[in-house]
């Protein structure tokens, strides 16, 4: 619990230092029945004064807020943290059109810094009017969340809170920049087929597909109540020392605090069966829940059973994983694993962060299981550091000057870990029957 409560408070650092992006938060307000404005529009007020103060000392902790085109029209807003003393966040609008209102509280540039990104070329004049009032235009060749959460955290943006609408939420989410949210919920009902919800289309059309929050509490604001929770796993980004349970008894000069370093990336290397390129074949079930035997490790992570392009409904994500399945080699299979991520960021997951991780624990103890020379292999180096040397991957791997964040050497040192525990409960129960 204590780990827990440390990275939650330190959340914003490790989300910037892990993912290069601000930590993003959603907040949103909704009636008890899921609705953030009437079917008119009209949403003031949906959530009590207490549950609104709390927005503002939420502002107040952001460097910025964010909103589309549609809520600058339709509200209005002036997004400060008027009633809390300190700190005020520069007010960003994502506009792909820049089809904004002459006038708006948000170019009152006195109040708080103002900034509208927008697609390269979009109402010049507009632009111009906006610049004579002091507000900073950004365009960007293809509007996106991705791409201004990179412009965020270029100008050392530490966190960022959204209060969009449902389109530009759901943009968001789809497109892994929001981190965690704040649903505050009032305990009204106000119906409408057409009235608004949260977060928009996200391509899902099963129960089985939601997103499950991380973490998540719950607070009564005088009648409303307040739920928050995690999208994606707090990075734990604390160096990775060897249990004493792991140090050889037979090796007295190797302790937890003074470890020694094994690298592995190219399959040539001495621990090169640690790579997931490694030619090891494994039996794992694919999208349909049928047990195939996938040539590597990599083949089975790329875009199989539970991976990125697997339960979305859409025939381009399913030739996708069909280019996958008869990839030749596990470095063709990264190949177009990786391609087709850039180029179709819609058909990623959008609850793909949260379960990568996963999804590699159980390949690698299927990979390891299968082969016993590899479990003899894994378990000489306990006591020891994995890194994958990659330079280039920073979250499998270590990066050049050991930035990265190595998550595939943790998941092999928690699964030596984990043999080590079997080995010694097999061990003393042999002693006990003798």
């Amino acid at each position: 619990e204590a780990l827990t409560s440390c990275l939650i408070v330190n959340a914003p650092l490790l989300y910037r230092a892990a993912f290069r992006v601000p930590f993003s938060v959603l907040k949103y307000a909704m009636t008890a029945d899921g609705k953030i404005a009437a079917s008119s529009g009209h949403a003031s007020w949906v959530s009590g004064r207490a549950s609104r103060g709390r927005v503002f000392e939420l502002r107040g902790r952001s460097d910025a807020v964010i909103v589309g085109g549609n809520t600058v029209r339709r509200d209005d807003p002036r997004l400060t943290a008027r009633h809390v003393k300190g700190h005020v966040p520069v007010r960003i609008v994502m506009s792909q059109t820049c089809n904004l209102p002459e006038e708006a509280n948000l170019w009152n540039v006195h109040e708080a810094y103002t900034i509208v990104a927008t697609q390269r070329g979009a109402r010049r004049d507009f632009q111009k009017k906006l610049a004579m009032k002091g507000v900073e235009v950004v365009e960007f060749d293809m509007l996106n969340p991705r791409d201004v959460m990179s412009y965020c955290y270029d100008r050392g943006y530490l966190s960022v809170l959204w209060e969009c609408g449902g389109t530009l939420s759901a943009a968001a989410i789809s497109a892994r920049v929001i981190h965690k949210v704040y649903a505050f919920c009032a305990p009204k009902i106000i119906g409408g087929v057409t009235a608004p919800t949260p977060v928009g289309d996200l391509g899902m059309n099963q129960m089985t597909q939601a997103i499950d929050l991380i973490d998540v509490s719950y607070e009564q604001i005088d009648r409303d109540m307040l739920m928050s929770g995690f999208i994606q796993p707090i990075p734990d980004l604390s160096p990775v020392i060897p249990s004493a349970d792991e140090i050889p008894s037979d090796d007295p000069e190797v302790s937890p605090y003074e470890t020694n370093i094994i690298s592995f990336y190219k399959t040539w290397d001495t621990f090169g069966a640690f790579s997931n390129f490694s030619p090891h074949p494994i039996d794992m079930p694919d999208e349909k829940g049928d047990c195939l035997t996938w040539p590597t490790v990599e083949h089975y992570y790329q875009f199989l059973q539970a991976h990125k392009f697997v339960g979305v409904d859409n025939p381009q994500a399913s030739d996708i994983v069909q280019e996958i399945k008869q990839a030749r080699s596990p470095e063709e299979a990264a190949r177009i694993g990786r391609t087709r991520q850039r180029e179709f960021p819609e058909l990623i997951r959008p609850d793909w962060e949260s379960m990568k991780i996963d999804v590699m624990y159980r390949a690698l103890k299927c990979k390891f299981s299968t082969y016993a020379h590899l479990t003899e292999m894994l378990l000489s180096t306990a006591g020891s550091v994995l890194v994958e040397a990659s330079p280039h991957d920073l979250f499998w791997g270590g990066g050049r000057e050991g930035e990265g964040l190595n998550y595939l050497g943790r998941l092999l040192m928690q699964l030596r870990s984990e043999i080590l525990g079997t080995v010694r409960t097999s061990a003393e129960a042999q002693g006990q029957e003798t």
